[in-house]
């Protein structure tokens, strides 16, 4: 791996990190009734639970 494949990966990394926290800050904006209707924070919970 190069260090440009390596600083492309890690931007990329850093890029996807921050707009998983503006979507999550954006979500938990919302008022309460329209996170329970999408499932919010069960659903997110669920999904990192799986990664790991």
């Amino acid at each position: 791996m190069t260090a440009f494949e390596f600083a492309r990966r890690y931007v990329g990394q850093i890029r996807r990190m921050r707009e998983e926290i503006r979507t999550e800050q954006l979500i938990n904006s919302l008022p309460r009734e329209i996170r329970k209707d999408i499932g919010w924070p069960d659903n997110y919970a669920s999904r990192w639970a799986n990664r790991a």
